[in-house]
């Protein structure tokens, strides 16, 4: 994976913040991200779009809805910036943290 082209994906907002939920949870659905990033769907899967065209995630339709984690080619040195920038920045990505893991047990507080 080309470094330039892997910072280039991460310098967004939506896409580093929905990066770093995958690394937290795992795995998400769009329907998720959306509640956790109060963001419509369009939008949402446009960004998502953006990351696995980059290679770094990989995406999984199940019914209505499709599921994202990291790719499994994904190097290891680009997973260990994503995962030690969750680590040591919670605070950037905690609201959107708490709103996922509501919209996970049918508590949605986006309005």
């Amino acid at each position: 994976m080309d470094p330039l082209k892997f910072f280039k994906c991460l310098s967004d907002d939506t896409r580093l913040k929905s990066l770093l939920l995958i690394s937290k949870f795992g795995e998400v659905c769009v329907c998720d991200l959306m509640d956790a990033l109060c963001l419509d769907q369009p939008k949402i899967s446009r960004h998502l779009a953006e990351l696995r065209k980059c290679g770094i995630l990989l995406d999984d339709r199940r019914g209505k809805w499709v599921y994202y984690r990291f790719h499994p080619e994904l190097p290891e040195w680009a997973r260990a910036v994503i995962q030690q920038s969750a680590e040591h920045n919670q605070s950037y990505f905690e609201e959107a943290s708490t709103r996922l893991h509501a919209s996970q047990t049918g508590k949605s507080t986006c309005l």
